[in-house]
């Protein structure tokens, strides 16, 4: 369950505390003439120094964007390449105080051939040539007329009076402290659209985590969805940040037209684009602390390339500069562009939303249906609250037995309403079981949860965690002799966040036969709810809504003296959302307890209206120390949880994802996060 962060609001670009990973990557589209090389220099130097203002690190130009691409046969006049040299070394020295590394295409005469390259430039140094290594030379494009293949390996020549390598495989490698994973791939247009593009090797051999490519790709119908799919479908296979400049506005309309759309892509989700015909920059904040994450997590990442070609590094330092005092080589998350969603595991998207709710529920009734049949088993039997997770829970079990086509009647509802269930909450498992025509049943809990208070000398009057978890216990020895009785499984109905936190009695309801919700959490959970809401209307609707809007509660405490719910799930452990905010974070990539609390901070800063507050910083710290308390704390009941689907890319199974040591101590982490409050 993924989800791409979304292109904000920009960051301020002041003096950032840097550290968490931001890395703000642009590709741009001068203004240029054919042939014109002084006029698209002073084109090319206005695009660095803008990029430059915006506290860009990295700025990817198009290709041959020195020359324009459709210079045609001039390609192999001597003044157009000897200009070329001129102009280019006029732009390393006008941008020595630039602490940004950004590329020129141009082409490069040297010996009997001439390449079609990408100069990589930096504070005023030329680190290396790019060559592009497929010429096309079909349809429209006739580059093997002009240009030589970029030569096998790496070659060095003196270009501008210093010794520079050139070929297709170069990495260049920030060594500035702090810096390390700043590995930048260069890639020509057509090296991107052939079978095996140079850029995997640059990242599973040289380590690349950002690909610049510099493209001049023509303009027909249908070709920009199918340019967008490639790019961000590279930027996933490689786990890495793909940032695409394309030729625009004045290469020449003989035949061709140059839309200048610019693309960035980090694995798989596309941060930022220009609109078509424009001459503009796209500008993001690529996580290259996600990136690291992604490729440590997978073990078949670099080994899918074993042979791979070997890549060239070339070092290179930002300098310093007077830019560097007004915008930060790396952003923290409070002064990124980047504003992570506060639901990362909710799509924002209305359509999104309705297709990944269905695809949910089908995995979970699927791996429901499969574990019914397998066993021959008929009947199941769910406590039915009317809280959310126990409706989601029964929703689930019946399309599985529709799926199956197996009779509602096998589904068997227990409401056991013990000292804290309200007469809400009872009603709507009650009508919620007749809509759906299933079996229901009320067994109460209250006469013998007394009586096992007698038995252990329990004084009823103290409404302690023994008070509370006697009655789920009871409700639980309840449901497995009744499931005994009838022949059928018990259906666990903890949802993912209860889980994190540890927010379930051990040994009762953490425990079932099947536990459909496992890996759902919270914030999804309400919206999987509503989404069948929505799907079934008339009553059905009516019911779901108003658990909906019931307050989330265990009901182990006696209601208030108008009936009320008295006991707040939330108030006690702290809101879902930010729960889950931090669980998705530090599940899926690893992040630190500051760069979560920094991004949380971004993120919760705003009240976006009901059910959307704003949150203080010192609450998100308090919550976030929480949550990592009673993550480590309560890893033994996870340890030891029932078999459930896997239906996003966080889970707690023992047996998947997290294979964590209920003894692990959680001390590391919270002195992280109790120096964040000093």
């Amino acid at each position: 369950m993924d989800e791409l962060y979304f292109h904000g609001p920009r960051g301020k670009a002041g003096a950032g505390t840097g550290g968490d990973g931001y890395f703000r990557v642009a590709a741009a589209t001068p203004r240029i003439r054919v042939a014109d090389v002084a006029g698209n220099a002073a084109a090319i130097l206005e695009c660095v120094y803008a990029a430059a203002r915006e506290g860009v690190r990295a700025l990817v130009l198009p290709e041959l964007c020195l020359t324009g691409y459709t210079c045609g046969d001039l390609f192999h006049d001597r003044s157009l390449l000897r200009a070329s040299e001129v102009a280019l070394a006029g732009l390393l020295e006008d941008t020595a105080d630039v602490p940004m590394l950004f590329t020129v295409g141009l082409p490069v005469a040297s010996g009997d051939a001439v390449y079609n390259c990408v100069a990589v430039c930096c504070s005023g140094e030329l680190l290396g040539l790019t060559a592009k290594g497929s010429l096309p030379n079909y349809g429209e494009f006739y580059e093997r007329r002009w240009f030589a293949p970029a030569p096998h390996g790496v070659t060095w020549l003196t270009f501008l009076g210093t010794s520079v390598p050139l070929g297709s495989h170069i990495v260049y490698r920030c060594s500035d402290t702090g810096l390390g994973d700043v590995a930048i791939g260069i890639e020509v247009c057509e090296d991107l659209w052939v079978p095996v593009a140079p850029s995997a090797s640059m990242a599973t051999r040289g380590g690349a985590t950002i690909i610049l490519n510099a493209s001049a790709s023509s303009e027909v119908i249908g070709k920009s969805t199918y340019r967008r799919d490639l790019v961000c479908g590279q930027s996933a296979r490689l786990f890495c940040a793909y940032v695409y400049a394309n030729a625009g506005e004045g290469e020449s309309t003989t035949d061709l037209v140059f839309s200048g759309e610019n693309l960035i892509a980090e694995n798989g989700s596309l941060l930022a684009k220009t609109d078509l015909f424009t001459c503009s920059a796209a500008i993001a904040d690529v996580d290259l602390d996600r990136l690291m994450s992604e490729r440590r997590r997978s073990t078949t990442w670099g080994a899918s390339f074993p042979t791979a070609a070997s890549c060239q590094e070339v070092p290179f330092s930002f300098g310093g500069g007077e830019l560097v005092s007004e915008c930060p080589l790396m952003y923290s998350a409070l002064d990124t562009m980047r504003v992570a969603p506060r639901k990362p595991f909710v799509p924002a998207a209305a359509q999104d939303l309705s297709e990944r709710c269905e695809t949910i529920f089908n995995l979970q009734a699927a791996g429901l249906k499969t574990r019914l049949a397998h066993t021959g088993t008929a009947s199941a039997v769910i406590g039915l609250s009317g809280g959310l997770d126990s409706t989601l829970a029964l929703l689930v079990t019946v399309r599985a037995f529709d799926v199956l086509g197996l009779p509602r009647e096998g589904i068997h509802a227990v409401s056991m309403p013990g000292f804290g269930t309200t007469g809400r909450t009872k009603t709507n498992a009650e009508r919620l079981a007749e809509h759906l025509d299933v079996d229901f049943r009320t067994i109460s809990i209250a006469d013998a949860v007394r009586r096992h208070f007698d038995d252990i000398g329990h004084d009823p009057a103290l409404t302690d965690v023994t008070y509370e978890n006697a009655q789920a216990r009871e409700r639980t020895q309840i449901l497995m002799d009744l499931s005994n009785e009838l022949g059928g499984f018990v259906i666990g109905t903890g949802d993912l966040s209860e889980l994190a936190l540890g927010w379930a009695t051990y040994n009762a309801d953490h425990m079932s036969m099947y536990g459909v919700n496992a890996s759902v959490p919270k914030t999804l959970v309400r919206h999987l709810v509503a989404y069948a809401a929505d799907s079934f209307g008339g009553e059905i609707a009516r019911t779901l809504r108003d658990i909906l809007d019931t307050p989330v509660s265990p009901e182990l405490l006696p209601p208030t003296g108008d009936g009320e719910i008295a006991q707040c799930t939330e108030e006690l452990v702290g809101p879902y959302e930010l729960h889950d905010f931090f669980l998705y974070h530090m599940l899926r990539f690893g992040f630190s307890p500051s760069k979560i609390y920094r991004m949380a901070c971004r993120t919760f800063s705003r009240d976006e209206g009901e059910g959307a507050p704003a949150y203080d910083p010192a609450v998100i710290l308090s919550w976030l120390r929480t949550f990592y308390r009673r993550f480590f704390s309560q890893q033994f009941k996870r340890s030891c949880l029932p078999d459930g689907p896997k239906v996003g890319s966080v889970s707690v199974s023992p047996r998947g994802d997290l294979r964590m040591p209920s003894d692990a101590s959680a001390e590391l982490w919270l002195a992280e996060i109790d120096s964040l409050g000093a």
